[in-house]
């Protein structure tokens, strides 16, 4: 996910991982299609589930501490217990054909085939019912409707709310240009089979077009309707060209003349040139002129300069569409000819990569030739303004060779990704308040007059980082600095999977090669919309001594690991980080994720251990305080999941809490399904995808399912078991889904601090209180805002709480 979508904030994500709709025939302009026929069959895929779906959303009491959702379990049966299986996923997925190797998109967006493998594998303590799976496309679109419905909320900051505009339509593209066309490529070449909801691939797809079509046109009214008219009563009007004034008009054609005509290129359609490559997410106007000889009407192609832009200052705090002032000006690109229409349009591309890692003797330079053909993928949209002429509307989808269901009339003007730049107005009264992390209070106890001496503090303690409220400059970042500077630091090993443009965590991985000390770099080139970043930073590291690997073949290094090995005295002392997120100062100021900093001797040899798998042959699968994919992190989890079982059955604390992205894989999910069968209560903190279903009766009432969006992308990872009274906790890159499980390199990481542990488990109870403002699933998939009490007040926003909690810490409270 791009930086921008990943937010929800979404948002994409620092994407953020993730990674994110629509049928015909054509709805009239702002009315939603109607509900798709293959919607009530995914909804009554297995009678069995929906004759008992409970619509209360479950029985389960609160989660306002720990001994609520933790209650003492009735006395142990007699019966021996099932042993159930936690090996192959095939052994969690009824009715299945196998899955195909297909690539992946971060945060939430990949190309899993989302198939069942046959066999249900050895007795797990009886079936479980068919149809217990959400589907994975209706959820991630349910999860993008959240993001829109923060931008309808009208007590979200109004420049917020066309940030949150921008966002939900830049996933929105990933969407279509990743799993769409992922869907697309796997029918046409016969691979496709049906999902773990029960769908097949041609009613996932009528769905997506469907449901898609309907939020696009709630997109489109919301700023029609309520943002746009609101930007006006704060002064900042988005208007079009006819309601510019005279003098605005003639300033704009000035800067037509001297800056946006020079770089603009006329392609004429007809005989002696053939209809034009018309770039992925490209702006166009579609062109109908008349020769005045002949008479002959001529269609021509216009394309928006994607790098100029987007709203052009007509005079103070009044913008017009970049489009509007070349589309006033045609005359001036065909000079003779009459204009007699034009029309914008925009076209999505399938921008998935598949680079054959087996057959490629070079990767990074197999990867570099996949990303030039990556710009002439198949269309697998067409945005344009509802007004268009049918005419060439037909010209459009004859030349694209696009169908009708996939055909979106919007009213103007398309691309509101463009809302990203009116979002970042300095207008601070129109934003949510401004927060500026501090430094975490463990690293400012031995804060010197410079900086915090990161390697003093982890010699008394392991430090808990919690992103943004803690700073990332005077931690992670200073942590690496510290170490490229330090003379006895001998070595220093580093994954990274995205950072950014100009990476100070890059500086100082240079930094400590060009001083002597020898620096492992695992670049995962494979990331997906960085690749192009990442093959730069891998070049600029090998050419400053560093040695860079890409990680195993067929497997993404999505682990966030650094390691620093220092000569204190006579021995060698590894300090390591594990983190949730990615190496990027600047989305960990927008990103929600945790991070372990510790000098303990078992994580560093793990780190150690781990990355001498990642850089040579060492076949190590199991490993002393890490959980790591593709081999035991999933068996892991699912093992300690059946382990609360045990626990209460025996009368002792049971409960499972997870917060992750997304939640799809069926194993985890039918782990989780016994567990509550079991009456271990477990409550699930997802940002996006889910396709658990919470509150059934007899399957999952015990299990509560709840989401928070806001200012903040929620990215952290967080795997917290009761444990018989012993809580467990665990923290790391992993997703419950099969990319993340099967195809990656991820790594969880023990937590042993008890203080830690506890504030893991605070945390985990704060996002799934009644009290918390956030959205709720129910047993039919739907999601649903709870974010006022019974008496008309708001609920506690977590992310504001942490806010606060960090303002007061620091006496700073405002």
């Amino acid at each position: 996910m791009n930086q921008s979508s990943g937010q929800a904030h979404a948002h994409s994500q620092p994407q953020p991982e993730s990674s994110s709709q629509q049928s015909r025939p054509r709805p009239e302009p702002g009315q939603g299609a109607p509900a798709p026929r293959t919607q009530s069959r995914a909804e009554n895929a297995a009678s069995g589930v929906e004759r008992t779906a409970s619509r209360a959303g479950g029985a389960a009491a609160p989660a306002e501490s720990a001994p609520s959702r933790t209650a003492p379990a009735p006395a142990p049966k007699a019966e021996p217990e099932p042993q159930p299986s936690v090996g192959s996923i095939a052994a969690h997925r009824p009715n299945a054909v196998g899955a195909q190797s297909t690539r992946v998109l971060d945060p939430e967006l990949d190309t899993d085939a989302d198939a069942y493998e046959e066999g249900h594998g050895p007795d797990q303590g009886g079936e479980l019912p068919e149809g217990r799976f959400l589907d994975r496309e209706r959820s991630w679109l349910a999860f993008n409707e959240r993001v829109l419905e923060l931008a309808e909320d009208p007590n979200t900051p109004l420049l917020e709310r066309a940030n949150f505009l921008a966002i939900f339509a830049s996933n929105l593209d990933e969407f279509f240009m990743v799993r769409v066309a992922g869907l697309k490529r796997r029918i046409a070449t016969g691979v496709a089979t049906r999902s773990a909801s029960g769908l097949q691939p041609r009613e996932v797809l009528d769905l997506i077009w469907t449901r898609s079509r309907e939020l696009m046109a709630r997109h489109a009214a919301c700023f029609q309707q309520d943002v746009a008219p609101e930007l006006v009563d704060q002064g900042i009007h988005l208007i079009r060209w006819p309601d510019l004034t005279e003098k605005e008009q003639s300033r704009l054609f000035t800067l037509f003349k001297q800056q946006i005509f020079p770089v603009l290129t006329p392609l004429a359609v007809d005989p002696a040139h053939p209809f034009p490559y018309i770039s992925g997410l490209s702006l166009n106007l579609a062109v109908v002129v008349r020769n005045p000889v002949s008479g002959h009407d001529h269609f021509a192609r216009v394309k928006v300069p994607p790098l100029l832009t987007r709203f052009l200052e007509a005079s103070p705090q009044r913008y017009v569409p970049l489009e509007d002032v070349i589309a006033a000006h045609l005359e001036e690109l065909f000079p003779g000819m009459e204009v007699l229409a034009h029309h914008m349009f925009r076209v999505t591309r399938n921008e998935d990569l598949e680079v054959e890692e087996d057959d490629a003797e070079n990767l990074l330079q197999a990867l570099e030739k996949e990303l030039l053909r990556r710009r002439f993928g198949p269309p697998v949209r067409l945005e344009v303004e509802e007004s268009i002429d049918p005419y060439v509307l037909d010209l459009l989808v004859r030349e694209l060779k696009i169908s009708d269901a996939e055909v979106y009339p919007l009213p103007g003007p398309l691309d509101l990704t463009g809302l990203f730049g009116i979002a970042s107005l300095d207008q601070p009264e129109l934003k949510y308040p401004k927060f500026v992390a501090g430094t975490h209070r463990d690293l400012a106890e031995v804060e010197s007059a410079s900086a915090p001496d990161i390697f003093a503090a982890l010699r008394e303690r392991d430090v808990l980082l919690h992103h943004p409220y803690d700073s990332f400059s005077t931690s992670v970042q200073a942590f690496l600095e510290q170490a490229a500077g330090d003379p006895d630091v001998l070595a220093i090993k580093q994954t990274l999977y995205r950072t950014s443009g100009k990476s100070p965590i890059v500086d100082a991985l240079i930094d400590a090669a060009e001083a002597g000390k020898q620096v492992l770099v695992l670049v995962e080139i494979k990331a997906r919309f960085d690749e192009q970043a990442n093959i730069k930073w891998a070049r600029k590291l090998e050419e400053a001594g560093c040695h860079v690997v890409y990680g195993l073949v067929g497997l993404k290094t999505h682990c966030k690991l650094s390691l620093v090995v220092r000569q204190e005295g006579d021995t060698l002392v590894r300090y390591s980080h594990v983190g949730t997120g990615n190496y990027h100062p600047k989305t960990a100021r927008l990103y929600e994720d945790l991070g372990l900093l510790t000098s303990d001797p078992q994580v560093g040899a793990d780190l150690s251990d781990l990355f001498n798998r990642l850089s040579g042959y060492s076949r190590r699968e199991t490993y002393r305080r890490l959980l790591v994919a593709p081999r035991s992190l999933r068996d892991g989890l699912v093992t300690r999941i059946h382990k609360e079982i045990t626990h209460h059955r025996a009368g002792r604390p049971a409960s499972v809490r997870i917060k992750v992205n997304s939640m799809v894989d069926e194993a985890v999910i039918d782990a989780l399904y016994r567990a509550a069968q079991a009456g271990v209560p477990v409550d699930v903190w997802v940002r996006g995808i889910c396709a658990l279903r919470p509150g059934v009766e007899g399957l999952s009432e015990n299990i509560r399912v709840r989401s928070v969006l806001g200012r903040f992308l929620e990215h952290s990872r967080v795997f917290a078991f009761g444990n018989g009274g012993e809580p467990e906790v665990w923290l790391g890159s992993a997703d419950m889904m099969h990319r993340n499980l099967d195809r990656r390199i991820e790594a969880l990481v023990r937590v042993a601090d008890p203080a830690h542990r506890a504030a893991l488990n605070r945390l985990l109870e704060t996002g799934m209180a009644d009290s918390t403002a956030s959205w709720h699933l129910g047993p039919d998939g739907e999601w649903t805002r709870h974010a006022m009490d019974a008496n008309g007040q708001p609920l506690h926003n977590v992310q504001e709480m942490l806010i606060d909690a960090r303002r007061r810490r620091r006496g700073t409270a405002t």
